[in-house]
């Protein structure tokens, strides 16, 4: 065996015969030119778990003579999940799916593996490591979603070499860790989850589909402000970053917030059964309350597109006089700053008082909006919750409001007209010249809503 020359040794690429300075012929094949130096990495393992790993010293190339990797696709069985990563899951790339304990993160990529299999030939497999769960438990889970197993590989263990000597042994096409926090090795700690843990035992995952034509699919757990728990650094790590929340009720949304090989702007949304995840499909009404009575003060309607979709939203306020000297904006799904500047807007440009009011603000269905188009349709909520006349219930608005009072126009308009008449709104105002019902100002707006 070679000797190691500091961390480089010679190799011949013919014969693979090593040794420490470099040769015109190789003495074991005859071989001329054919040494290629090699670095030895004292700090990595080789995927067996064994010994230090070699590589190619790199080396720079003109940009201009390197081809283009097309990106090839495999479809996760699931449309929804499939518009989030951009048509599906880009082969030797990394995911990553946070979401809070309980809301279905599990359920979903047991669902996703097995309707991806159907798309895979006969020698092709799904390894499904857990670290959280035993085997008879994800059997169960099994069963009762009535998913096809028949190419779901299943290893319960929490130990990085078992991972990745199944890894070697299968060469599955999909890999699926649930969860990341819950896998260590031994050379970064006993202890999973920590800061090194965490990038140790992801960056070996990564490095092993980054060199097959697989995609590994990883569950992270997340902080009570929703947020994905440990280094900032393992989202970096991965090419796509997917963020799994929920409503009051049992619908689901999927969304990306970070996407190297596609949009962050489209949005999965499911309902959970007992069946599992369903996939809605469509979603434009979801967010509508059906009422059978008059619409109350405080509600307007709004087109808002996610993607490449329009929903119509419901976008409800409530003002109360401030309990404290001070007013303030209690607002989830909208953020509270903009809340507090249409406020402003009003009470400047429409001489309606706010300053004394606590100002509360919800979107139904539980979505969240930071589109600017909802602008003027919030303007026309908090008007309405302060005066305390109602909107008509067939009445849609979109369009963003400036500082100075002035609705200005918003992109695709004419989708969002024609998806809201398609709902039965006959009346959309907006400042787009498409829009039947068109206003410049939110004076305009006020007066011909509320008829003053």
């Amino acid at each position: 065996m070679a000797k190691k020359n500091g961390s480089t040794i010679f190799k011949c690429s013919a014969c693979g015969y090593s040794q420490p300075r470099w040769l015109g012929r190789c003495p074991e094949c005859g071989e001329w030119n054919s040494f290629e130096e090699i670095i030895i990495d004292t700090n990595r393992i080789t995927p067996a778990g064994r010994g230090n790993a070699e590589a190619e010293k790199a080396k720079p190339v003109e940009l201009s003579t390197i081809k283009a990797q097309e990106n090839i696709r495999l479809s996760t069985g699931i449309p929804e999940f499939d518009r989030v990563l951009g048509g599906g899951a880009v082969k030797r790339s990394a995911i990553l799916l946070g979401g809070e304990p309980g809301i279905g993160k599990s359920t979903l990529l047991l669902q996703t593996a097995s309707c991806a299999s159907k798309n895979l030939s006969e020698n092709q497999k799904i390894l499904y490591v857990s670290g959280e769960e035993s085997s008879g438990q994800i059997k169960d889970r099994a069963d009762r979603l009535e998913t096809d197993c028949s190419k779901i590989q299943l290893l319960c263990t929490s130990r990085l070499e078992d991972t990745l000597d199944a890894l070697d042994a299968l060469n599955p096409v999909i890999v699926i860790i649930d969860s990341i926090q819950t896998i260590y090795s031994a050379s970064a700690g006993l202890i999973p989850g920590t800061v090194n843990q965490l990038k140790y035992c992801a960056n070996e995952f990564i490095s092993w589909v980054k060199e097959r034509d697989a995609i590994l699919i990883m569950t992270a757990h997340v902080t009570k402000e929703g947020t994905i728990a440990g280094p900032k650094s393992l989202e970096h790590m991965v090419d796509t970053v997917i963020s799994f929340e929920r409503n009051n009720d049992d619908i689901r949304f999927l969304h990306a917030q970070k996407n190297r090989f596609g949009s962050v702007d489209e949005i999965g949304i499911f309902s959970m059964t007992e069946k599992g995840l369903i996939t809605v499909t469509d979603p434009s009404s979801l967010f509508l309350t059906k009422r059978n009575t008059e619409q109350p003060a405080g509600v307007a309607c709004t087109p808002v597109f996610e993607g490449s979709r329009v929903f119509l939203v419901e976008i409800q306020a409530l003002t109360v006089p401030a309990k404290a000297s001070v007013s303030r904006v209690y607002s989830e799904k909208i953020d509270s700053g903009r809340v507090a500047r249409v406020a402003a807007v009003l009470e400047k440009r429409c001489g309606l008082r706010f300053s004394d009011q606590d100002i509360y603000v919800n979107v139904a269905g539980g979505i969240k909006l930071s589109e600017s188009s909802i602008d003027a349709a919030l303007a026309a909520a908090l008007y309405s919750a302060r005066t305390d006349l109602p909107l008509e219930s067939h009445i849609a608005i979109f369009g963003e409001l400036s500082l100075a009072g002035e609705i200005r126009p918003v992109m695709k308009s004419k989708q969002r007209i024609k998806t809201a008449e398609s709902l039965g709104f006959n009346r959309v105002f907006s400042p787009d010249d498409e829009a039947a019902q068109k206003i410049t100002s939110i004076k305009a707006l006020v007066k011909e809503i509320f008829k003053k």
